[in-house]
Parts: C-alpha cells; sequence; structure tokens
C-alpha cells in the first residue's frame, strides 16, 4: 500500500475477497481484457487536441500502451504521483490507462481548479508530473503551470516550453502489474475546513463500486453513456460514469459543455442511453427539451446525483424527457447508492436510492452515534468495500472523520425508509452545496480575511431554486467597505476556483453570535432571507453587492 494511505484492516480485505468483490481486476488489466473482448466497437467519442476523435477499444489499450511507454521513458514509476487537470477530452483515457499501466497514481483536479488547490495537492502529494491542457474555456493554463511552478509539466494541445502529450508515446514496453490492492487513483473531498482531502482509492474497491454500479444500472455493450459533467468528478466518472460504461464494453461519448445546445445534437447523432448530471442542469434540460427539435428518444435514463433532486423535479422527468429518472446520492470517498429501475415511481422520485453494496454497513445515529429510531433524522456513517478507511496523509482529521472501528463521517443528515431507501435531509458539517459543488466555507472566509479592508467574513449558504444553496459572504469591513466586485477579483487573484467566490457579498457592521462567541450561521442566513425580501420588493434599491454568479455548477 501506497506510503500514507490508511489500508482496509486484513478481516475485513479477506472478507470482501471471498465475497467475490474484489477481484484482484486493475485498471490496466480491465482495458486489455476489454479490448479483447469488444475489438473494434467504439469506445470513446470526442474532440480532442487535434480534432473528432472516435476510438476503439483496442486503439484506446494500443494507445494506453504506447502512452505508458513514453511516460516510463520521460521518468514516471509505481506510486509516483501525477496531477491530471484535464477537460472532456478523450486525452483523458489514453493519460489515464497509460498511467494506470505504468502503476503512477493520478490525482483528479477539475478545470475550474486554480492555483490555490493546484499549488497545494502538487506540494502535498510530493507529485512528480503536472498534466493540463493547453486552454480550457478561455483560460491558459500553461501561465497557471509557470505560477505553481511545477517541475514536470505535459500539455495536451500547444506546449509552449512544456511537454507535449503528442510527443511521448513509444513503442511499447514490459511493465510488472501493480498490486490490485494498492492505490489506483485520487480523488478529492469536498472539504469543509479548507483545501480538500486527498482521497486514495485501490483498483480492487474503486474497479468494484463501477463494475457493481454498471450491473444495477443495467449497462450493456449497446448502450451509450454522455458524459456532460467534468469527467474527473466521482460521479461521470464511476457511478457507473465513463469506467463503469467501458467496463460493460459500451460507448463512451463526451460533451465539452453541459448545455442543451452542446449536448442534445450529440444525444440524437450517438444514440444516448444514459448521462447523469446534477439537479441544476437536469432544471435546464426540462425547460429546453420540450422546445428542441433534436431527437431524444435514445435516452433510457437520466441520473440525477451530486445534491438532492426535490420529488417534484423528478417526477416531471418521465413526462418531458421520456425516460427514467434514477436518482444517485454518494460520495468520492466510497458508499453510493442508486434508485433502481424497477423500483416503483414514488421510491425514484422521492428518495436517493439504496446502497450498492450487500457488505455496504449504514448507520443512522444520533449526535452521540446512538442509533436513531426508523424514520427519524440523524448522522449517516458507513463502511464497506469501497468506502475508504482514511484520507492521504491526513493522520489528525482521519481521527476525527473515522470512528474508532472504521465507519466514515460523511456528514449528511439522513433518514431510512422501512424498505432501506435514505432520504437526504441536509448536511451536518459547515459545508455549501453549490449545485452539487462542495464549498467549505472557511476556507473562503480565510481568503476575504486575507484583504486588507476586511476585518471579519462569515460565509453561509441560502436556499436556491436551481443551485439548491448559493453562496453568500457578510463582511464586516476594516473602515470604508471596498466594491464587492473589487472583493470578488482580490479572491480570484488568490488563486481560488471560480465555483468557490461567493455569489453575494453584503457588507455589515457587526456579526450576531452565539452564547459561546461564535457567528450563528442560522442568524445570518435569517438576515440575508429577510434582505432578499426586501430587495424583492424594492429591486430598484437592491444592493449593487449582487453580480453575476462567478462559476458553473459541478458534482461532487
Amino acid at each position: 500500500m501506497l506510503p500514507g494511505a490508511v489500508p482496509w484492516p486484513e478481516e475485513f480485505a479477506a472478507r470482501y475477497r471471498e465475497a467475490g468483490y474484489w477481484r484482484g481486476q486493475t485498471f490496466g488489466r480491465l482495458l486489455r481484457e476489454a479490448a479483447a473482448e469488444h475489438g473494434e466497437r467504439e469506445a470513446v467519442i470526442g474532440v480532442g487536441a487535434d480534432g473528432p476523435v472516435r476510438w476503439t477499444y483496442a486503439e484506446l489499450d494500443r494507445r494506453a500502451d504506447r502512452l505508458a511507454a513514453g511516460l516510463h521513458r520521460l521518468g514516471l514509476r509505481p506510486r509516483d504521483r501525477v496531477v491530471v487537470q484535464l477537460p472532456n477530452v478523450p486525452e483523458f483515457f489514453e493519460l489515464c490507462f497509460a498511467l494506470f499501466r505504468i502503476g503512477a497514481i493520478p490525482i483528479f483536479a477539475l478545470p475550474a481548479h486554480r492555483a490555490a488547490e493546484i499549488g497545494y495537492f502538487l506540494e502535498h502529494a510530493e507529485a512528480a508530473a503536472y498534466v493540463i491542457p493547453d486552454r480550457c474555456a478561455g483560460f491558459d493554463h500553461r501561465e497557471l503551470a509557470r505560477e505553481v511552478k511545477a517541475e514536470r509539466v505535459i500539455v495536451v494541445g500547444d506546449a509552449a516550453e512544456f511537454t507535449a502529450l503528442d510527443a511521448l508515446p513509444r513503442d511499447p514496453v514490459e511493465l510488472p502489474e501493480p498490486d490490485p490492492s494498492d492505490v489506483a487513483l485520487m480523488q478529492l473531498s469536498g472539504g469543509t475546513t479548507g483545501t480538500p482531502k486527498l482521497i486514495p482509492r485501490t483498483h480492487d474497491d474503486y474497479v468494484y463500486s463501477f463494475r457493481a454500479s454498471a450491473e444495477i444500472c443495467g449497462l450493456t455493450p449497446e448502450s451509450v453513456y454522455l458524459c456532460v459533467l467534468p469527467v474527473a468528478h466521482n460521479f461521470p466518472m464511476s457511478s457507473p460514469g465513463v469506467f463503469g460504461a467501458l467496463t460493460a464494453g459500451a460507448k463512451v461519448v463526451l460533451a465539452p459543455l453541459p448545455s442543451p445546445d452542446e449536448t442534445f445534437p450529440l444525444i440524437e447523432r450517438e444514440r444516448v442511453t444514459i448521462t447523469g448530471m446534477v439537479p441544476p442542469l437536469a432544471l435546464v434540460w426540462l425547460e429546453a427539451a420540450p422546445a428542441t427539435r433534436y431527437d431524444l428518444s435514445s435516452l433510457e435514463v437520466l441520473q440525477v446525483g451530486g445534491a438532492k433532486f426535490g420529488a417534484e423535479a423528478a417526477a416531471r422527468v418521465r413526462p418531458v424527457l421520456g425516460c427514467d429518472v434514477q436518482q444517485v446520492f454518494g460520495m468520492a470517498e466510497g458508499l453510493v447508492n442508486y434508485t433502481r429501475l424497477d423500483d416503483p415511481e414514488q421510491v425514484r422520485v422521492t428518495t436517493q436510492g439504496r446502497p450498492i453494496s450487500p457488505h455496504d454497513e449504514v448507520l443512522v445515529v444520533d449526535d452521540q452515534d446512538r442509533p436513531v429510531p426508523p424514520g427519524e433524522a440523524g448522522h449517516l456513517l458507513t463502511r464497506g468495500p469501497y468506502t475508504i478507511r482514511g484520507y492521504y496523509r491526513a493522520e489528525a482529521h482521519n481521527a476525527a472523520a473515522f470512528t474508532a472501528d472504521g465507519f466514515y463521517r460523511t456528514g449528511d443528515v439522513v433518514r431510512r425508509t422501512p424498505d432501506g431507501h435514505l432520504v437526504v435531509e441536509g448536511r451536518a458539517k459547515d459545508q455549501i452545496n453549490r449545485g452539487g459543488e462542495k464549498i467549505a466555507a472557511e476556507e473562503v472566509e480565510n481568503h476575504l480575511l486575507a484583504h486588507e479592508a476586511v476585518l471579519d467574513a462569515a460565509v453561509v449558504a441560502v436556499p436556491d431554486a436551481l443551485l439548491g444553496e448559493r453562496t453568500c459572504a457578510f463582511v464586516i469591513p476594516r473602515g470604508a467597505a471596498p466594491r464587492a466586485v473589487a472583493l470578488k477579483g482580490f479572491l480570484r487573484g488568490r488563486g481560488i476556483a471560480a465555483y468557490k467566490i461567493p455569489d453575494r457579498i453584503v457588507f455589515v457592521e457587526e456579526f450576531p453570535h452565539t452564547g459561546v462567541g461564535k457567528v450563528s450561521r442560522r442568524e445570518l442566513r435569517a438576515a440575508l432571507t429577510e434582505r432578499l425580501a426586501r430587495d424583492a420588493a424594492a429591486p430598484d434599491a437592491a444592493s449593487e453587492n449582487r453580480d453575476p454568479l462567478p462559476g458553473q455548477p459541478t458534482p461532487r
């Protein structure tokens, strides 16, 4: 096991192997077997650095072998960590499987991450390389690479002074297969107290997760999965996501952008059967579908996850889009729940599903970790064959995030129905879920406090019909208040992701406090709600500090 990663206790590992969940299959072997079985069937369709791409399983397998040889020649070795920050491009798969073949470990950053996050990932993981596009959504990632002073930078596209990905492939070489119990990849936690923690996922546990997900979702070689969310997120990667689709021999279609203008033509052209998205995007699709000229009749399943999907909206999916809705509730740390496609309609629209595995252990407890009666809300704790036992190199945090007997404290408040389905009631942690993107209030507050004109700051969530929650920063200025737009510019200059920039900044003279001197976020939310009501009643008097949204919603 990679030093700094927490292994499963051997008694549990043996149990999961005996049950057939962990089959000793690595990512590299998975692709090799898929290429042998499906050969000339199309595997990945998208737009790469050199234009449209339609790779078969055999071609993807060959490309992964050749790139693995090139990366090995460049100096990458087993267990080297590599920060991967790529959008929805076919090269993502070529690179990932090449790293898996070497035994190197990709750390999946999001395209929206900037210097604060990327610099931390590179340093904390002691990364051996950083892989980026040349440009994405108008942003030059090569400038970011220069800013964070990454030592070995690999670029998809125009590499400038860095190493071009397409210059690396070489004739394949023999490489030892990684141990299936070792770390295959790392994802990012939502983070409640600052920069995201790194989540180590092994070949054994992660392959089981998306293989079982593909079975639950009924994927076959005839399925066509449309990836509309950023592919580096856990949801579109493994629930069942792109990896689940590949293990089933299905076709993966990459959408550069999630909007109906981009995705509806792809559904018609590629005869897409399943896709996954966050609630705000699902609402946009539901509004756009009745007027579209594109044929969406191939779509069989619309998965919605990353945040709770309201029952009224879920009930509209079948009448509007003509397909089944499947709710997905889970976390990059492990546990994933699905409503099943044969569940009654009422279950599919009112609950967030039940776990993948019979060996997923789920507890719903009160503040003292005592089980609550069935049907009552409580804190969700879990452990199982694909839920991690600890974050990477985070011993102090792990002591609080996991119980002594290995249950992960998810931070979610849920209730369990008599038939075992979970209904999500909210978050216990001080974390904002903005359209599926998790934002740590404390992290944004710390950046605000670095501004010379800010005396104190408190970031809170406010309900929103589209995103579920938006962010509002209450700021006590030091002297004259700066303009909100200038403060947002300061935050961007600090190098944090755009989705973390507060949707609204409100300047106040003081904060309401609890009896122990803490900021009362309940009172702040109430104050903001009252102010929003006043603004709605008198729009001309609305605060100048309401600015356009700083980012697009993305999932867990």
